[in-house]
Parts: structure tokens; C-alpha cells; sequence
């Protein structure tokens, strides 16, 4: 979806992680890139409608993914592969040949279980530790 369509779900999920619990600058965290991506939002139970957004995520023009985020409690249950998945969708879709991303260092085995392969050292990135990633489509 576009930012417009998943801000009022996104938002609330984005500064819940990466501000609130990660320490992330709140200046950092919502960017002008945010209106160029797509967006993707999972939800509490299939029907979205009414129910809770859980988990968000984003995929650039130039084929990053980014932004994933899921709330705390939900984490460990299928919304961060769910989301990562679709993004991925999204981007062979639209005629990407690969993925990248940076991923936080505790969540490279994460993305490792999708295929993601490391790139790069280890840098800070808002202070946190991470690691380029990139997958063939």
C-alpha cells in the first residue's frame, strides 16, 4: 500500500520499536522516503478491517527493504516473515532482480532462514550494530 494508505497503522508500530524500545532518534525514524515506498501491514487476524496492526515493513524505488518492525508481543508468531515475503512479492512484481537490506546483527539469522546472504562489515547505523543483506529474486 502506499504511505498514505498504511501511516496511521505504520506510524504507531515504527516509533514503538525502533524509538521507544530500540532508542532510535524519532527524527531518524520517519523520512521523505516514506511517500516513494510500499507498504506492507500485518495484521492481528485475517480480518484486517478491524483488527490490530502488528507489523510493518517497506520496500524502496531501489529495491531495499526496510522499516520492519513487529510489536513485541507478536514477535516469534509468522508477521515478520509474513511481511518480508510480500515485500519481496512486491518487488519481483515490479521487475527487481535482488533485495537488499540492512539488518540489524541480532536479526540476521532472521533474514538468513529467507535466503538472505551478508555483504559488507559490520557498521552503526542509529547506533545500532548492523549488516548489509541481499537476495536474488
Amino acid at each position: 500500500m502506499t504511505w498514505e494508505e498504511a501511516r496511521a497503522r505504520a506510524a504507531p508500530i515504527r516509533l514503538a520499536v525502533f524509538v521507544e524500545e530500540q532508542g532510535v532518534p524519532a527524527e531518524l525514524e520517519m523520512d521523505q522516503m516514506d511517500a516513494k515506498c510500499i507498504h506492507a501491514l500485518a495484521f492481528q487476524d485475517t480480518a484486517f478491517e478491524d483488527s490490530r496492526a502488528v507489523g510493518t515493513g517497506r520496500l524502496l524505488p531501489d529495491g531495499h527493504i526496510g522499516r520492519m518492525a513487529v510489536l513485541k508481543g507478536f514477535r516469534g508468531k509468522g508477521a515478520g516473515g509474513a511481511l518480508l515475503s510480500k515485500l519481496m512479492e512486491a518487488a519481483k512484481s515490479r521487475g527487481d532482480r535482488e533485495v537488499v537490506l540492512s539488518a540489524q546483527v541480532r536479526a540476521v539469522p532472521f533474514y538468513q532462514a529467507y535466503g538472505f546472504e551478508l555483504f559488507g562489515e559490520v557498521y552503526a547505523e542509529a547506533g545500532i550494530p548492523h549488516r548489509d543483506m541481499r537476495r536474488d529474486l
